[in-house]
């Protein structure tokens, strides 16, 4: 039989990577592959990287230091930072990290799919090495999609621009922009397609296990609005893993100084991917939070006392009620971009409270404020209304899933729903008195939701054309 040889991706690619030629990449090393075990232990990939910085000041839990905006030359965060409209923000994007990322995992997750049947080996392997990297390759397309194009809509999805779908290994490829329901359609059959041949315990945490995936499925359905179903995909990933870290219990034992929680030892981690990479946290003073996110944990929330300093002096405006996670990594590790259990449980608080069962979304919601609250008003009232239910449960997620793509997802897709619209404003500077207040205001059909694509993806692909009504500088 004929030797396989696949050109295996570097960590942290970084090539200009597009969707017309997105196997266009330097080979960092090349490798004999002929086995479906070599094929299966390629899932693995370690240190996965999938940078927020083309969106992350939109998000209204982050927060910029007075400095690096105060008279300085707008670049794209500053303009993210203070919704700025004026500008087309495609010449100042000329290439994007988390966008070259995403699609050459993708290619990785292709080349499995594409070849793992014409390699040796048990079937049932090749089998699970497929399910696995399609998983993979339907949860990078989700992050692409929800990125670049307009979430979600069952009323216009079918007319949305989206994304490009890479669905095979193909050095010759030339996809057109699928739109967002196609996309959507890709994810959810990946989905089906694999979930039977994935395994409950997988070959090491780098492998997609059951729970990961029917968290995952049913993010796709919450964000679908496809409610029964998104109900049935959480209740069955908490049946393989539903454990709550306790941060009350390891408050009393002293925290992060006294007793480490390297990734291993977090027993919520559902699946292993990064903003930049795994020692991600160590850098945490550059992702400041917000003084509404900050006044949302309160004083008596372990997932701020832990793990935030607000009182630096160096890499905070003082006096300005803002924060930044303090913690190393190896003292405790904290998933941004993979899914965890505590996301599931609200993902199922959220599907009670929508279909008007507010007492058991509730209920799920003080399950987890009791491994997290450490004194006073522990259990919340049951509200009368849909409308005050989900906001418990909007106010648990932002202090729950921080940093990463998920409060910026969350304001998109509840921007959607007129009950749950937000206009964000932001009144800034707050300390710095040499230059006037001045209050900046995101509407929530706001075209900066949709990040335009890289200018280099832009260039390469004359078929990729922008979601938003900016120019193009070509």
């Amino acid at each position: 039989m004929k030797h396989i040889k696949i050109i295996l991706l570097s960590l942290m690619i970084l090539s200009t990577t597009s969707c017309e030629d997105y196997t266009d990449i330097t080979p960092k090393g090349a490798l004999v592959i002929e086995t479906a075990d070599q094929f299966h232990e390629m899932v693995s990939l370690p240190n996965r990287g999938y940078p927020i910085n083309n969106f992350q000041y939109l998000s209204d839990d982050q927060w910029m230091r007075e400095a690096n905006v105060i008279e300085k030359t707008p670049n794209i965060d500053i303009l993210n930072f203070t919704f700025d409209e004026s500008v087309d923000r495609v010449s100042l994007m000329k290439t994007s990290s988390f966008y070259n990322q995403a699609y050459a995992y993708i290619n990785r997750w292709n080349t499995i799919i594409s070849l793992v049947d014409n390699s040796k080996g048990d079937e049932g392997t090749k089998q699970l090495a497929k399910a696995e990297a399609k998983i993979y390759r339907a949860y990078d397309h989700f992050l692409l999609v929800n990125t670049y194009a307009k979430v979600y809509d069952p009323q216009t999805a079918a007319n949305d621009g989206g994304i490009c779908i890479m669905d095979k290994f193909d050095l010759e490829a030339q996809p057109s922009k699928s739109t967002v329901a196609q996309v959507y359609e890709f994810i959810q059959k990946d989905i089906e397609e694999a979930l039977p041949h994935i395994q409950a315990k997988p070959l090491d945490v780098y492998h997609p296990s059951l729970a990961f995936a029917y968290a995952f499925k049913a993010k796709v359905h919450l964000f679908k609005r496809e409610i029964a179903e998104a109900q049935a995909a959480a209740e069955k990933s908490l049946s393989y893993n539903n454990q709550i870290f306790d941060l009350v219990a390891y408050n009393q034992q002293g925290g992060p100084n006294a007793v480490a929680v390297p990734a291993a030892n977090n027993i919520e981690v559902l699946s292993y991917m990064y903003m930049t990479g795994y020692n991600e946290m160590n850098f945490a003073q550059s992702n400041i939070i917000s003084p509404e996110l900050r006044t949302l944990f309160g004083n008596n929330d372990a997932r701020f006392n832990l793990f935030f300093n607000s009182t630096s002096t160096t890499n905070l405006d003082q006096g300005s009620n803002t924060a930044y996670w303090a913690t190393q990594y190896t003292k405790f590790f904290y998933p941004t971009v993979g899914m965890k259990t505590t996301e599931v449980h609200l993902m199922l608080a959220e599907c009670h409270a929508r279909q008007n069962r507010f007492n058991d979304a509730v209920a799920i919601l003080n399950t987890l404020r009791a491994k997290r609250i450490l004194s006073g008003t522990i259990n919340l009232a049951v509200p009368s209304t849909r409308k005050a239910t989900m906001q418990l449960v909007i106010n648990e997620r932002r202090k729950e899933l921080l940093l990463g793509f998920n409060r910026f997802f969350d304001l998109k897709r509840l921007n959607n729903e007129a009950d749950y619209a937000k206009t964000v404003t932001r009144l800034f500077p707050l300390v710095n008195t040499a230059v006037p207040q001045k209050t900046y205001t995101l509407q929530p059909n706001s075209r900066l939701y949709i990040i335009p694509f890289p200018l280099s993806a832009l260039t390469k692909n004359p078929k990729l054309t922008l979601n938003t009504n900016e120019t193009v500088p070509f």
